[in-house]
């Protein structure tokens, strides 16, 4: 006996639909669990920061400890015991965090008086980003253009896997060649004082930021329709003259968010700039001198600090600065930039 057509057809659908179903909820869930982790995170990172604007438990005084033995010590009078409970709680509470502390100028947290000044390593990962992606930048994208404008099939199949090898290359295996080798060289050409400096760093950052900014972009510019490229060549532009006017301006947005993502990637990178910076939190516009990074700082402290001390929860404070900051360029890059403009090149 056959079965009729129209209850075979409702029952593909039936399957159909149930997969589907499936499919939209794993998706939903990925997505729900992905952003949980995200703030989770932040939660963690944030909870540790915390203690920091809190104000420094008092010092114990000597008579809630009762009457202590000597063992040969001298015996303290009343007046000198006063005097040292007093000093006691004004090393505890200038060892406190306060915001004079943090927005200064040293980044000393190991010595007698500690300070916790960020401004020093705000400076230098800002710094150390701008150096990287002025490199990196237009390279990408006159790379990226060159592939999918005028490279042709098999050297785009050649170049474009060619450097997308880079973005797997481990961070340290970068950071080590520009200790070894780069920073020689450009202090030899240079003449520099200092050989590990914010120029070398965000010249080997470079390296790795124009895998990531290559890929979105070559991929934004080969989404542009065709049909814009052949009505610029038939108005009698050049190849050139379309891929400057024409292509890349249209595919603005995606080069933007391939920017974007660079300087997330180059602001957060630690190991490169670890070896190659020269780890000194000086306070300067010269790209020439040594500087040192807030991921860098984290990574090289937060091995050695008292979990629980004000220097640990500084370090946290840190790592909020950095998330926030990620979060915040993005947002305000993907609601308010991007969105504004893809409305212009749409025409609304």
């Amino acid at each position: 006996m056959e079965i009729p057509k129209t209850i075979t057809n409702t029952m593909m659908k039936k399957r159909f639909r149930l997969s589907e179903f499936l499919a939209e909820k794993l998706i939903t869930a990925t997505a729900f669990i992905s952003f949980a982790f995200i703030v989770l995170i932040f939660v963690f990172v944030f909870r540790e920061t915390l203690p920091i604007f809190s104000a420094p438990e008092p010092a114990v005084s000597l008579e809630e400890l009762g009457e202590q033995e000597t063992y040969g010590d001298i015996v303290l009078s009343d007046a000198e015991r006063a005097a040292e409970e007093k000093e006691k709680t004004k090393v505890a509470a200038e060892e406190g965090v306060t915001v004079e502390n943090l927005a200064g100028d040293r980044w000393q947290p190991i010595s007698g008086k500690p300070k916790y000044g960020l401004l020093p390593l705000i400076v230098g990962s800002l710094k150390i980003s701008l150096i990287s992606i002025f490199f990196a930048a237009p390279i990408a994208i006159l790379a990226a253009l060159f592939t999918a404008a005028f490279a042709p099939r098999w050297a785009k199949e050649t170049l474009k896997p060619a450097i997308e090898i880079l973005a797997g290359f481990p961070s340290v295996v970068i950071g080590f060649f520009a200790l070894v080798v780069l920073a020689t060289f450009v202090q030899d050409i240079f003449g520099l004082e200092y050989r590990l400096n914010a120029f070398v760093g965000g010249l080997a950052l470079s390296l790795a930021v124009i895998p990531i900014i290559y890929t979105i972009s070559e991929d934004a510019i080969s989404a542009i329709p065709k049909s814009l490229t052949e009505a610029s060549l038939a108005l009698g532009a050049t190849k050139w003259q379309t891929a400057l006017k024409v292509i890349l301006p249209a595919a603005t947005p995606g080069i933007f968010a391939a920017i974007l993502l660079g300087v997330g990637r180059a602001f957060g990178e630690t190991m490169i700039v670890l070896m190659a910076t020269g780890n000194a939190a000086l306070l300067s516009a010269n790209p020439f001198e040594p500087v040192r990074t807030m991921s860098a700082t984290i990574g090289a402290e937060m091995a050695e600090v008292v979990f629980g001390e004000t220097h640990y929860n500084v370090l946290f404070l840190i790592g909020s600065i950095l998330f926030l900051f990620t979060f915040t360029l993005n947002a305000i890059a993907e609601i308010f930039i991007r969105q504004r403009l893809m409305k212009k090149f749409r025409g609304s």
